[in-house]
């Protein structure tokens, strides 16, 4: 067996989890500018397996990548960092 990249890991913050053993995360990133070198917040929004139901909305969670597992699925969570209040 060959040896693997190591997978990309990004935290972020469930925003929905209504849909069945899917839930959507929203990664905040800091950038700056290439000119006014000014520090912008960037969100993504990504979609990642859930395999036991266990996230609600406003936890944060780390997630890894994977294999496409659906149409929008490249990431799983590996776990739940902190519960919401």
């Amino acid at each position: 067996m060959e040896n693997r990249k190591p997978r990309k890991v990004l935290v972020g913050r469930v925003v929905s989890s209504k849909m069945d053993k899917t839930v959507t995360i929203s990664v905040v990133r800091s950038i700056r500018h290439p000119l006014y070198k000014k520090t912008i917040k960037k969100t993504s929004k990504i979609w990642a397996h859930d395999a036991e139901n266990q996230c609600r909305e406003g936890d944060r969670v780390r997630v890894m990548s994977t294999r496409p597992l659906s149409k929008l699925k490249r990431w799983r969570v590996v776990e739940i960092l902190e519960r919401a209040q």
